[in-house]
């Protein structure tokens, strides 16, 4: 979780606005998000309607600090994973696992508002324009989790394996919002497993005959989801020229082995490595 401040040491008007958003939210559980209006939860929380609108000018609005609050905690969550963790697969089970410990309390809210923000062109999907801050949090989660680990990405693929690990998120998102095992059991064994499936293909991107397939994979998905399109275009807006590539091997010499997979096999020979 985020670490708390003291009461002294929030300004008044973050309060207010938590105070707003906490009232939201629990209204939101109790009587559904389409049946809540503004003016009721300024009603519950003691302040003006004026002075919520102040602070959030829409109920769209108060789900976009929903995802802001959820991305900021996830952010706070994973630090101890990814510190202690190299290998790939335990990294992204600790942050797939740590997700759905912050997002449990929210349950039965998300099952609620899931119709409206399942519409691609809603404001409260986590795919849309308006969603770009929490979604960005997110995705950097993704870069940390590949930053850190022992197995490496190639240089070309290191822009989309975040995207898609965050993308495949969603996808254990929707299966923990219809999630009725107990405890969400089924959602936790998905995120393990999950984890397992993700980190044996991004090792396999290793080799270069498998590349194309996940620059196809990931534009497919970009072109499709708005919101994504545009993080793709603005970041290529903001990349710094490309390097001259390095001349090749000399004729008759084969390049040197890539080790850099943490598979415990050399790309070059095919040979076991000792660990």
């Amino acid at each position: 979780m985020s670490e708390e401040k003291s009461p002294k040491s929030i300004p008044k008007s973050e309060q207010t606005r938590t105070l707003i958003l906490e009232t939201a939210l629990r209204l939101f559980q109790e009587r559904g998000y389409d049946k809540t209006t503004m003016r009721a939860i300024a009603k519950e929380a003691g302040v003006s309607v004026g002075n919520a609108y102040y602070y959030f000018s829409s109920k769209e609005h108060l789900i976009q600090g929903f995802y802001d609050r959820i991305a900021a905690e996830h952010q706070a969550a994973v630090r101890p994973v990814l510190e202690r963790e190299t290998k790939l697969e335990a990294r992204l089970a600790g942050v797939l696992l740590a997700w759905l410990d912050i997002a449990e309390p929210y349950h039965e809210f998300a099952a609620q508002f899931f119709k409206n923000a399942a519409d691609p062109d809603s404001p409260l999907s986590p795919f849309s324009p308006e969603s770009e801050p929490a979604r960005e949090e997110a995705i950097d989660v993704h870069r940390q989790t590949l930053a850190g680990a022992k197995a490496k990405v190639p240089d070309e693929l290191a822009d989309a394996f975040p995207e898609l690990m965050w993308l495949s998120q969603m996808g254990l998102v929707l299966y923990w919002v219809f999630d009725r095992s107990e405890g969400h059991e089924r959602s936790r064994q998905l995120a393990v497993r999950g984890a397992r499936v993700t980190a044996r293909g991004i090792t396999l991107a290793r080799f270069r005959v498998l590349r194309p397939l996940v620059h196809d994979v990931h534009e497919l998905l970009t072109d499709l989801l708005p919101g994504m399109a545009q993080n793709v275009a603005a970041r290529k807006e903001k990349a710094p020229a490309p390097r001259r590539r390095t001349a090749s091997a000399p004729r008759g010499k084969a390049p040197a082995p890539d080790t850099r997979a943490d598979t415990g096999t050399d790309i070059g020979t095919g040979t076991d490595r000792e660990e």
